[in-house]
């Protein structure tokens, strides 16, 4: 019933932007904590950056400075903004949130999206 979709992923070139989306959708009464994961061919999944309900931000120390965590509770929908991207950040990056499902009133921790493709490269 509720799903988390990834947008915005794709081909960069070295020191180039993204804005990838994660939009919640289904019968959903409020959601907590969203995040960003990102998994590289090889290695395991990372953490990349936490916002709460509320609007404050953590980030992966790999990260800080260059990608931002938003998002728009009107919407269900949370975003990062990456500059100055580099082939290190190639990676599937997916979506994960803690949500109360509105039908059910389930609370959902760590819900996940099925990922979108960033690739970094000339």
């Amino acid at each position: 019933q509720v799903q988390l979709v990834e947008s915005g992923g794709g081909l960069v070139q070295p020191g180039g932007s993204l804005r990838l989306s994660c939009a919640a959708s289904g019968s959903i009464l409020s959601i907590n904590d969203m995040r960003w994961y990102r998994q590289a061919p090889g290695k395991q999944r990372e953490l990349v950056a936490t916002i709460t309900g509320g609007g404050s931000a953590n980030y992966a120390n790999s990260v800080k400075g260059r990608f931002t965590i938003s998002r728009d509770n009107s919407k269900n929908t949370v975003y990062l903004q990456m500059h100055t991207l580099t082939p290190e950040d190639t990676a599937v990056y997916y979506c994960n949130a803690d949500l109360l499902a509105a039908g059910s009133r389930w609370y959902l921790e760590g819900y996940w999206g099925q990922g979108t493709q960033v690739t970094v490269s000339s």
